[in-house]
């Protein structure tokens, strides 16, 4: 199956009294690149989402996004800093003593000031914390590998359709080849009858220069690696495996292929065909840069 590089996935809701928010989104990418931000605290959890995206990815700019609460019956404690609630009282009273004001502070004024009161929380579970992630993650990669599957039918089924229509051009192209040859030959016969009225008339090296240069314009080989390069796009484009790099490097060669044929036709009909196929190459190119 082909995968897109792009897609997007969400949980939002409720694991063991946690409440998780995840949200995945990738785009394309030479590479695996993976980045992610969490919530304070849980900066654990990060290589173990690392190691999860690559089991499960092959290449692609991957962000990642986790919200994450601590259950509501996690154990607390509230410590006072006796020191310090002290030392404020202290300080007010003597505000108040020496400026003659009215001292109306209250518990509550004093532990609002700042570390007066420190909640101490009960240390998580990693193991307990990572179980619960991943289980939003399991649940937000349900969309975001359906997104990638849908949009790599997508752009399968436009690189098949571009192939057939090179292959179409290729064909013409094989048809319309020997006639182009056949043509140079009659063309050049006339000017070797017109030659062999010279005293410097060398039949061989003709000959010769025929047969090279109708050897040279002739395309039959270029054309059977072309169909040889799109049997193996077809079977790459049925495989299960990640194949977006393998498919790059045979588009280059088939350009190459293309450019080569260019080069060796001499017939405006034929030059024409050949610009046909490398606009298509050129939109698989850019279609296969999304391709897993």
């Amino acid at each position: 199956m082909i995968n897109s590089m792009t897609g997007f996935g969400r949980f939002e809701g409720m694991i063991n009294g946690r409440s998780i928010t995840l949200e995945i989104k990738s785009v394309n990418h030479r590479y695996l690149e993976f980045s992610c931000r969490l919530t304070r605290g849980y900066s654990f959890l990060e290589e173990k989402l690392k190691s999860y995206i690559s089991s499960k990815i092959s290449r692609g700019k991957v962000d990642m996004f986790v919200s994450i609460s601590e259950p509501e019956d996690t154990p607390a404690e509230v410590q006072i800093n006796h020191n310090l609630a002290s030392g404020y009282i202290n300080a007010l009273r003597e505000l108040s003593e020496t400026y003659n004001l009215h001292n109306n502070v209250t518990t509550v004024d004093v532990a609002r000031y700042p570390d007066v009161l420190t909640v101490n929380k009960a240390s998580e579970d990693e193991e307990v914390v990572w179980n619960d992630v991943k289980e939003a993650l399991d649940s937000a990669m349900e969309g975001f590998t359906a997104l990638r599957a849908a949009e790599g039918e997508r752009l399968k089924a436009d690189v098949l359709s571009r192939a057939e229509t090179i292959m179409d051009i290729v064909g013409d192209i094989e048809k319309r080849s020997p006639e182009t040859v056949k043509e140079y030959q009659s063309r050049l016969k006339e000017k070797i009858e017109e030659l062999l009225q010279s005293k410097d008339y060398d039949e061989q090296r003709v000959i010769t220069e025929v047969a090279l240069f109708a050897d040279k314009i002739a395309v039959d080989e270029e054309t059977v690696r072309l169909r040889s390069h799109f049997e193996q796009l077809n079977t790459y484009l049925n495989d299960d495996k990640p194949v977006g790099r393998s498919i790059d490097f045979l588009i280059q060669e088939m350009n190459r292929e293309a450019n080569t044929i260019g080069s060796k036709v001499k017939d405006a009909e034929l030059a024409q065909m050949v610009v046909k196929i490398k606009n298509e190459i050129e939109k698989i190119r850019e279609q296969i840069q999304n391709i897993e």
